[in-house]
C-alpha cells in the first residue's frame, strides 16, 4: 500500500476511533434525519476534531502532486465519504 493510502486510512482510523463511544452509557440517542437538528461544535468535540483532521488530509490529497497511480484520488474519495459521514452523524443526534 502506498504511503498516501497509509495515512488516509489511519486518519479515517483515528476519526472513526475519536467519535466511537467507549460505552452504551456515552452513547448519543439517534432521531431520524427529519426530526434532527444540526448539532454544535462545543457539544461533540471529538466529531468536530475527527472532522478537522479529515479536511486537513483532503487539502493534503488535493495539493498533492503525483496521482500515485490513481490511489490519491482513490484515498479522496474515502475522505470525502467519511466527511460526509462525520456531517450526517451530526444531524442526526439527539441533542436533549
Amino acid at each position: 500500500m502506498s504511503k498516501i493510502g497509509t495515512l488516509c486510512l489511519s486518519l479515517l482510523a483515528v476519526a472513526l476511533m475519536a467519535t466511537t463511544p467507549l460505552n452504551a452509557q456515552n452513547s448519543p440517542t439517534v432521531k431520524r434525519v427529519s426530526q434532527a437538528k444540526p448539532a454544535t461544535k462545543s457539544e461533540h468535540p471529538h466529531m468536530e476534531s475527527a472532522i478537522k483532521a479529515l479536511e486537513d488530509a483532503k487539502r493534503q490529497l488535493e495539493e498533492a502532486s503525483h496521482s500515485y497511480q490513481g490511489h490519491r484520488e482513490k484515498a479522496l474519495e474515502h475522505v470525502n465519504a467519511a466527511l460526509q459521514e462525520c456531517h450526517t452523524a451530526l444531524m442526526v443526534v439527539d441533542k436533549k
